[in-house]
Formats: structure tokens, C-alpha cells, sequence
């Protein structure tokens, strides 16, 4: 099975500071709610560690592979449980410009495996949710910075 969880926001900022704060990983842990580390260099097919926190503060490490960094445009990394198949994610995170100071973020994540099915309510609900979170976290960061330039 495969589900798809889109999100989006509009960010009062240039793309270059929205996408510098997406990418400063050792500054997650003083904005982001739900993404609370990266730990790794985010080139094409090097490995990342990511650890995810829910509002509850449960925490959930993982490995992933870096899939695509193009500047001011995607980053985008695959993870999976365990194994191969069994539940595979492709998170990723899309900036475009649309107007003076203004960025639009399409933060997304594509699931498939054979669990999918069984996690697809929180998939839709929670998972959702920390998305939202993040993005209006990131909005709130890169706007503030922003105001400062």
C-alpha cells in the first residue's frame, strides 16, 4: 500500500532564508517541534540520522539516505523501518518563490509498505499534525529572522 501526506504553508520571507534555516540541522533543536535532529552531511546518497518528536515528547530515531538536495529548491531523504518494505517513507520539503519575500513550502512525505495500511489513521491525523507543526515552527523562525535582516 502507499499514502501520501501533503502539507503546505506560505512563509513572509525570502526562499534563501527559509531554505537556510530548513537546512541549519544544528539549530533544529531551538524552533522545530517535531524534527528535533539531523546528524549528518545532507549530500545525494549519504545516510542521516533524524529524530522525530511528538508533542507527548516521545522521541524516534532513524536512518535515512539522502535522495535529493537541490539549493533553494527540495531536500528530500528515504527511511525505513527495519527493513526494506515493510514501511518505507520519502520525507520531503519544496520551496518556491511566489512573490517579493514571499516562499512557498510543500512539506510531504510518501509512505509504502506492507504496514502502511495498519498505521494510516495516525498517518492521517498525527503524522499530519507534526507536519503543520513544524511548518508554521519554521514559518515563525524564518519570518523572525527575516525581521532582523
Amino acid at each position: 500500500m502507499r499514502t501520501t501526506i501533503q502539507t503546505e504553508i506560505i512563509i513572509n520571507a525570502p526562499l534563501e532564508i527559509v531554505w537556510n534555516t530548513l537546512m541549519q540541522f544544528e539549530h533544529y533543536p531551538n524552533w522545530n517541534p517535531f524534527i528535533q535532529q539531523i546528524i549528518g552531511d545532507a549530500k545525494v546518497g549519504n545516510k542521516i540520522k533524524v529524530t522525530l518528536q511528538d508533542p507527548q515528547k516521545n522521541k524516534m530515531p532513524f536512518h535515512a539516505v539522502v535522495l535529493n538536495k537541490q539549493e533553494n529548491q527540495e531536500f528530500k531523504w528515504r527511511g525505513k523501518l527495519l527493513i526494506t518494505g515493510l514501511f518505507d517513507g520519502e520525507h520531503y520539503f519544496q520551496l518556491s518563490t511566489i512573490g517579493e519575500n514571499r516562499t512557498r513550502l510543500i512539506h510531504s512525505e510518501e509512505f509504502q509498505g506492507i504496514l502502511v495500511r495498519a498505521f494510516l489513521k495516525t498517518l492521517e491525523t498525527k503524522t499530519k499534525t507534526n507536519f503543520e507543526r513544524m511548518n508554521q515552527a519554521l514559518k515563525h523562525e524564518a519570518e523572525q529572522l527575516f525581521s532582523l535582516s
